[in-house]
């Protein structure tokens, strides 16, 4: 849902500060220069630190964009070892097929002389029929000499005669459909068997062995070429990628250095308020703590008078409202922030044409209702409008949203740079102060106004 971001407290940050703010009490000319000369090194530190920010975040999504790209590429080369596998396979199964042809050219020839045995054996039944149909015409002749005694045997050499015919005439169609038989495997068998003739006396089949296996070398070879590409293109993205992320870690230690330069500033500028010194951010400093304890006091009174219970107004469990974009969140305390607040956090934004918000925060940097020109009803569907007009009841937990949110001391003043979208961007500095319910810290009151 959201992340939890621990800032060291600025007490910690810098001990010489206090010194700072001695000698600040003894020269209240010297103080304001060291104010405003804080407040400029806060400016190029916010500057910076954004731009660094900004190359940070392209460098993260490049990173994991090249990460990406490496699998994809990685996958590429095992599929394209895959085919090489396939390929050889195939290259493989070619030279069987060429042998299963060559055995059926010798099982084709085996036919053909079959056939030639078949077609000599019906020659044979076809002599053997004609000396049948000779033998019973010659017994039907007799038959008829002998008068009523060869009467039954002229009949039986009848039909043999019939019978005889019949055969002879099977025997020549055999014969004629094994010599077409013949012509044709013959004519087979001759093609396979020129596989060893060169040119136009090549076999067809053979000449398309042949082809595919040529076909099969060249994609061999084109998935060779692939292969290599893409296993030198991987170890180049692996190099990208270490490279990337080398860059990625230099600017984490760059930006953690910007914080450390605009916490300075941040620290001489509050020293020099601590030591009673004006300078042009006491009025919004003052006015951040004056409008903290208004806040503080109207939700005391919602507790005394039991409007709402202290768990409620304590409450972390921030349910997202579905449908939103970008998300937003209910909590047991938004309706009553929604009437209350307004009344308070409003008129600020009247003190300076330099203020841009006044909003208090739970500790979390949950904002229950922003300003009102920001706490507009979402659009379903435009996100950047959403962005920038309905940032009410969202969580803001980013470095200055969290600091303020959870800052315990008097106040806390801080420089940023703010994205106001469409590529712009602006500086602005950021007075907290702390809103105590119960005496229990609650959260914060953030007032942001320009250079």
């Amino acid at each position: 849902m959201f992340t939890m971001k621990r800032r060291r407290p600025p007490e910690e940050t810098n001990d010489a500060l206090p010194a700072v703010a001695t000698a600040a009490q003894g020269d209240d000319s010297a103080a304001r220069m060291l104010s405003q000369q804080a407040t400029s090194m806060g400016r190029e530190a916010a500057e910076v630190r954004g731009t660094i920010e900004d190359t940070h975040k392209t460098a993260v999504a490049q990173a994991l964009a090249l990460k990406a790209l490496a699998g994809q590429v990685r996958e590429v080369t095992q599929a394209q070892a895959r085919i090489a596998e396939q390929v050889q396979a195939g290259e493989q199964a070619v030279g069987r097929a060429g042998e299963a042809v060559r055995a059926v050219g010798d099982e084709v020839g085996g036919i053909v002389d079959s056939l030639r045995k078949v077609g000599e054996a019906a020659g044979d039944i076809t002599q053997i029929a004609l000396q049948t149909r000779l033998v019973a015409f010659n017994a039907s002749v007799e038959a008829k000499r002998a008068g009523e005694a060869g009467r039954g045997f002229g009949v039986v050499a009848d039909a043999v005669k019939d019978l005889a015919g019949k055969v002879e005439a099977s025997s020549k169609q055999i014969m004629g459909t094994v010599g077409k038989l013949d012509e044709r495997i013959a004519a087979l068998a001759r093609e396979i068997r020129s596989q060893q003739g060169q040119g136009a006396e090549k076999g067809a089949v053979h000449v398309a062995l042949a082809e595919v296996t040529q076909a099969v070398a060249r994609i061999q070879e084109a998935a060779q070429q692939s292969r290599d590409v893409g296993m030198a293109l991987d170890r180049r993205m692996g190099s990208l990628e270490t490279e990337v992320a080398t860059t990625v870690g230099r600017l984490d230690s760059a930006l953690g250095r910007t914080e450390t330069f605009l916490r300075i500033s941040e620290q001489m500028i509050e020293a020099v308020v601590d030591s009673g010194v004006a300078t042009e951010d006491t009025p919004y400093i003052r006015t951040a703590q004056q409008t903290a304890a208004r806040v503080s006091q109207l939700l005391e009174d919602a507790l005394r008078t039991r409007t709402l219970s202290e768990a409620a107004l304590f409450d972390e469990r921030y349910a997202p409202i579905a449908g939103t974009d970008p998300q937003q969140f209910m909590t047991g305390f938004v309706e009553l922030a929604e009437r209350l607040l307004p009344q308070v956090q409003e008129p600020v934004l009247k003190l300076s044409d330099k203020v841009v918000f006044c909003i208090a925060v739970d500790r979390n940097g949950y904002i229950p209702c922003h300003n009102q020109a920001y706490n507009q009803p979402q659009r379903p569907g435009d996100v950047l409008w959403n962005t920038a007009h309905s940032r009410g009841r969202r969580i803001f937990n980013d470095r200055t949203g969290l600091a303020s949110a959870r800052n315990k001391r008097p106040f806390l003043l801080q420089t940023y740079r703010r994205d106001m979208g469409g590529g712009s961007f602006i500086v602005m500095k950021e007075a907290a102060a702390p809103i105590t319910v119960a005496g229990r810290h609650w959260g914060g009151l953030r007032l942001a106004f320009k250079f």
